[in-house]
C-alpha cells in the first residue's frame, strides 16, 4: 500500500534515532564525520538521504541502511506523485500480443 504522505528520512534519523539518543546535531555531524551543515539540511528535509549518508548512520547507530533508503525511495516517489508533471505524463500500456 502506498503512503500519500511518507516521513522525509531525516524526521526518521531525527525522532528515530538522535533524539531518543538525547545527541545534538553538531555532535552527530561530528561521530559521523560530515559537517553540521549537511546532518542539519537533512533532518530539515532540506536534502535527500544519500547512499553514503545512510550507511555513516548505520555504521554509528545501528538502523538498517537498506530501510533508510527505502524510506527516501518512497518519500521521493510521493513527492513526485504530488507534482503537476507527474500527471501530465501520457503513455499508454503495453500488451504483448499471445504468440
Amino acid at each position: 500500500m502506498k503512503m500519500k504522505n511518507p516521513s522525509h528520512p531525516g524526521d526518521v534519523v531525527y525522532w528515530g534515532v538522535l533524539e531518543p539518543l538525547d545527541i545534538p546535531i553538531g555532535k552527530a555531524a561530528g561521530i559521523l564525520g560530515v559537517r553540521r551543515a549537511t546532518l542539519s539540511d537533512l533532518v530539515n528535509g532540506k536534502a535527500a538521504l544519500s547512499p553514503e549518508m545512510a550507511y555513516r548512520i548505520h555504521k554509528a547507530f545501528g538502523p538498517d541502511p537498506d530501510m533508510l533508503m527505502r524510506i527516501q525511495a518512497a518519500y521521493d516517489m510521493a513527492q513526485f506523485r504530488n507534482r503537476k508533471g507527474a500527471k501530465t505524463i501520457k503513455i499508454k500500456r503495453y500488451h504483448a500480443k499471445a504468440a
